[in-house]
């Protein structure tokens, strides 16, 4: 095939590398530069997100991405209570933190640990469970006669501290209501 690998890189493998390619028409010649990049781990540039918010009975993905080389091994702690793979929660291989079916009892300061052969680094963040959003009146089907108006309730509940918005589609394509307001009119109760 042509290709070079090299295994289990050092610093001394870094530099120009040319492939040369020859028959008996000619031969020609291809450089690439190999840099090879090691560093410990770091939150500098992408730190956990300070507060984390998750709906009550929701799932919640806490991300973890250090910058590293070579990829960190990663661990993760709730308070000094280190987490493992289990039914609600899960350690991904990128370093994300899964939770699933959220609590109250979830609420907490989580730390993400990263580690490599060049070093370690970890970041925190704090996970607050939100009053999960529901409808509590959903639009019920109508019968219009052509040419008339229709109107269509949704009334939800959701969390007092967080904003709410309403988003109509029809069809499964979200209505603008600036660009369609001579069709459709959002009217907002409070």
């Amino acid at each position: 095939k042509g290709e070079l690998r090299i295994q289990s890189l050092t610093f001394d493998d870094a530099g120009m590398y040319q492939c040369i390619a020859e028959n008996a028409h000619g031969i020609i010649y291809a450089n690439a530069e190999l840099k090879i990049v090691a560093s410990p781990p770091t939150f500098e540039l992408n730190p956990m997100k300070k507060k984390i918010l998750a709906a009550k009975g929701g799932r919640v993905i806490i991300e973890c991405k250090p910058k590293a080389a070579p990829k960190p091994k990663f661990s993760w702690s709730k308070g000094t209570e280190l987490l493992v793979n289990g039914s609600r929660i899960r350690i991904w291989d990128d370093g994300s933190l899964e939770i699933i079916n959220i609590t109250k009892l979830d609420e907490g300061r989580y730390t993400c640990f990263a580690e490599n052969n060049r070093g370690k680094a970890n970041s925190t963040g704090v996970l607050e469970m939100t009053e999960a959003t529901r409808i509590t009146l959903a639009p019920l089907n109508v019968d219009v006669t052509v040419g008339e108006n229709a109107t269509m309730q949704c009334i939800a509940s959701h969390d007092p501290t967080l904003d709410l918005t309403f988003i109509w589609s029809l069809n499964g394509f979200v209505i603008d209501f600036e660009k369609e307001h001579e069709h459709y009119e959002r009217n907002v109760m409070v």
